[in-house]
């Protein structure tokens, strides 16, 4: 598998990003594209490699993968928590756009595959963005608000009051990028997305309630068109990172994604 590492640049920061791409490329010949979009305090690798071991295996169906950091994560500049909800819908648009540009990329052919706090992220970006023909969920947040929230510690969250900003393993959080998440509900216009949808979620997760699979399910059926599939991989943890786990992750993921291509496909044909 080839590797490229990219610095795209977002308002006056740089977001690092990893292209992945298939075993024998072919010259001439362009391919789907999966963008991942890591979660909250995240990075392109991803818990126990989550991201990197995805990539491998995707790359092995002919797509080309993107990772990247967001403005504050991994190897990207900027300060995580001053920016805000918004600013991460809005570094996925300028991925897309530097992605519709990379040689061998497909732009017509674009699936955005979130984790966690990524997954609401790729959901918001969705619905706006025509160039997005597909989403895959990975324990996805729904409600970001709370759920970042509760992870950080409601008390905590709440000393932002009369203090500026709070400490969280390392990364300095103010109130504006908490009043940013506030202002986001993805599944309230969840139904806006007419692509195609995969939501995997494990029921040992103990950080994102595994409930939110159907509820997202439920939010996407909603639509007078586009699919949704839901699956729950019993005992995974929120980052999937038992062997066995990411096999079933991986599997069911590649198994929904090529054949909803094939159907893709076929529809253009016809």
């Amino acid at each position: 598998m080839m590797k490229k590492s990219v610095f795209i640049k977002w308002k006056n920061e740089q977001l690092a990003a990893v292209i992945d791409y298939p075993t024998n490329l072919e010259e001439g010949k362009n391919y789907p594209l999966i963008i991942i979009c890591h979660g909250f305090i995240g990075s392109k690798v991803g818990v126990d490699r989550l991201f990197v071991k995805a990539a491998k295996e995707l790359t092995q169906d002919q797509f080309i993968v993107l990772r990247f950091d967001l403005s504050g994560c991994g190897e990207s500049s900027g300060e995580y928590g001053r920016t805000g909800l918004h600013d991460f819908i809005n570094q996925l648009e300028t991925v897309i756009d530097f992605a519709c540009r990379v040689k061998h990329v497909d732009p017509e052919q674009i699936t955005v595959l979130g984790h966690s706090l990524g997954g609401a992220t790729a959901v918001l970006t969705a619905v706006n963005d025509k160039r997005v023909k597909r989403l895959i969920l990975w324990s996805a947040v729904a409600n970001p608000y709370e759920d970042i929230r509760r992870i950080v510690g409601k008390e905590t969250v709440r000393s932002l009051k009369y203090r500026s900003e709070i400490d969280y393993l390392g990364y300095t959080l103010t109130e504006p990028f908490f009043e940013s998440l506030a202002r986001y509900q993805p599944l309230q216009i969840a139904d806006r997305f007419i692509g195609n949808v995969l939501i995997v979620h494990g029921t040992g997760d103990e950080e994102i309630p595994v409930r939110y699979a159907k509820d997202y399910e439920q939010a996407f059926s909603k639509r007078a068109c586009g699919n949704a599939a839901s699956y729950e991989i019993a005992g995974a943890n929120h980052t999937i990172s038992n062997g066995g786990h990411f096999t079933d992750l991986i599997h069911i993921t590649r198994k929904w994604i090529r054949n909803d291509m094939k159907i893709t496909l076929n529809q253009n044909v016809s």
